[in-house]
């Protein structure tokens, strides 16, 4: 599902080191077993997925909202938020 954001991420990769990494986030995969917050990885410049179970702690750096807790449940919420239809109120034009 699409999902535009500026994070930073401490993640935990395969081998379990920990990195701190900036993402202009593109969207969230939600696939059998895993779910993959994808997007340009500011470091190398290049798409990545991260997988949001390896997340310890997520910032919005846009809003400074940090979450450190719950994170695949914020995110999902987060993209749902953006993909919603807006209504618009009757007579005003689009």
């Amino acid at each position: 599902m699409p999902l535009a954001g500026h994070f930073q991420l401490d993640y935990r990769d395969v081998t379990g080191r920990r990195t701190r990494r900036a993402l202009q986030a593109l969207e969230l995969k939600v696939g059998p077993g895993k779910v993959l917050l994808g997007g340009i990885d500011e470091t190398t410049q290049a798409y990545r997925g991260f997988r949001a179970d390896r997340i310890s702690r997520l910032q919005d750096l846009e809003t400074s909202e940090t979450v450190d807790r719950n994170i695949l449940d914020w995110l999902i919420r987060y993209a749902d938020r953006q993909n919603r239809p807006r209504h618009r109120s009757p007579g005003k034009a689009a």
